[in-house]
């Protein structure tokens, strides 16, 4: 089991990993970033998924 969090809010998202709000939510949609839902509104996504993406961004993939 991992101590550490791996579901962040979108705003906990967006300042922990650097990525606007709105490419966040791009890569939900697209399916490449796992998220839970209330109301057919995201509430927490996936840090490891995001960390992957960042990764990508960085290596220019």
């Amino acid at each position: 089991m991992s101590l550490a969090k791996t579901w962040y809010t979108v705003e906990e998202a967006e300042s922990k990993f650097g990525v606007p709000r709105a490419r966040i939510l791009q890569w939900v949609e697209e399916g490449l970033v796992r998220c839970e839902q209330k109301d057919r509104l995201v509430t927490v996504v996936n840090g490891d998924d995001l960390e992957l993406k960042v990764e990508e961004l960085i290596k220019g993939k």
